[in-house]
């Protein structure tokens, strides 16, 4: 196909009409080397001094463009006798039908759809040049009057050319589907992998996380047969070891199961029913000052909050959201955590909120990756997969997550919940 359009185009003179100097460039490339002769021109009004001065084989236009665009030219070039048997295609995204009309109605003889693909482009050049006779087989000049959008336009264009462009802009939308289909394939194909390396990691964190519960299991059982037997006698800094090895392997054993929930949340089959999250509140807080119980902290609950999902997940979910709340309140004078639900807002979130410590907004962004911390584990522990596990239980329930919080002020997570039966 090149070759061949370098045979019969070569030293065919066209006139480039694009007001971006990077799409000119690059278009002037390409023309150059399938041995057209390039003229350039970044208007309609520059373009029109051009052909005053020499006479090319074809134009073409792009329509958004300074002083005068792309219709605006190609009309004055088809009223102009001494210009008009010029083909002139105009560059478009025809994101509106109008386009069509427009170009109709300027007297347009090709549309070529943006982004566009250069073999294509240079296929219609082809076209339109071997058929520069076009007008002779059109029939006389007419006027005819259509209808579009309940209003009148009038059309000079010859039947010939009228075909000529429509079938370009149907060429271009029915190369622009197979672009559409093939993009679909692609995407179903990537989904199918997605879904199945999805699955290979599920597998891969059940499996690591069993054979990683073991040893780490086994050695916090002899640290802690160490530290209640043996350390009589004992050097203080083994000592401070074996309570630095414990501290460590409890962290080491919490990650597992972050990275095992989180793994199971993504994957497992959602069982939704009429979920009860004020009683989940409550138990969840009930357990927090069983294992705490010197910790004086006011909670209020909001009553009759409920919603339709995984109830599991949805506990999962909660657990961490107040445990986040009753962990980064630890150091504040009086702490407060509330539950409730905005009513009042568009999208009536429900909402967890503390006066703990809060963090910089500015890296809210990082808030829901997996290992990301706002504060570090010398100051609060964690593992940093929480609220990565969090986000995809409520994503997974058809809602979304966001949180407001400052330094020193507290934080106050948001959510909504739109699952259905």
């Amino acid at each position: 196909m090149k070759n061949m359009s370098k045979i019969q185009l070569n030293n065919t003179k066209v006139l480039v009409v694009e007001d971006s100097p990077v799409q000119a460039k690059k278009l002037k490339h390409f023309l150059e080397y399938n041995g057209f002769l390039v003229v350039q021109s970044s208007n309609g009004e520059e373009a029109l001094d051009a052909l005053e001065k020499d006479l090319p084989h074809i134009v073409v236009s792009d329509i958004i463009m300074p002083v005068m665009d792309g219709y605006e030219l190609c009309e004055r070039i088809k009223k102009d006798d001494r210009l008009k048997d010029i083909p002139v295609i105009l560059l478009t995204s025809l994101k509106d039908p109008m386009d069509i009309i427009k170009g109709l109605q300027a007297g347009a003889d090709n549309f070529i759809t943006k982004p566009y693909d250069e073999q294509y482009l240079l296929t219609r050049i082809q076209h339109l040049l071997i058929n520069r006779n076009i007008r002779m087989y059109g029939g006389t000049d007419m006027e005819m009057e259509i209808v579009f959008r309940e209003q009148k336009f009038l059309i000079n264009s010859e039947k010939k050319q009228i075909l000529d462009l429509l079938l370009s802009v149907y060429e271009a939308a029915i190369f622009q589907n197979d672009e559409l289909i093939k993009t679909q394939n692609m995407l179903e194909k990537a989904n199918e992998e997605l879904q199945q390396a999805n699955k290979e990691l599920d597998s891969f964190a059940r499996t690591v996380s069993h054979d990683l519960k073991n040893p780490i299991a086994k050695i916090m059982g002899f640290v802690e047969i160490l530290l209640e037997d043996f350390t009589e006698g004992m050097d203080p800094n083994a000592i401070q070891y074996l309570q630095i090895i414990e501290r460590s392997t409890d962290s080491m054993l919490q990650l597992v199961e972050d990275l095992l929930r989180m793994s199971r949340s993504s994957t497992i089959e959602l069982k939704i029913t009429d979920v009860d999250l004020t009683k989940i509140a409550r138990e969840i807080i009930e357990g927090f000052r069983e294992s705490e119980p010197d910790r004086d902290i006011e909670v209020i609950i909001s009553e009759g909050l409920q919603c339709r999902g995984d109830e599991g997940l949805i506990r999962a979910a909660m657990l961490n959201m107040l445990g986040n709340s009753w962990k980064y309140t630890g150091k504040t004078e009086k702490p407060v955590i509330l539950f409730g639900k905005m009513d009042e807002h568009e999208e009536q979130p429900f909402f967890i909120s503390d006066n703990g410590a809060g963090f910089d907004m500015a890296k809210s962004h990082k808030l829901f990756r997996p290992f990301e911390r706002m504060h570090p584990s010398t100051q609060f522990q964690g593992t940093g997969v929480g609220l990565a596990t969090v986000k995809r239980i409520i994503e997974r329930h058809g809602g979304r997550i966001w949180v407001e919080a400052a330094v020193d002020e507290g934080a106050t997570f948001f959510w909504t919940i739109k699952s259905e039966a």
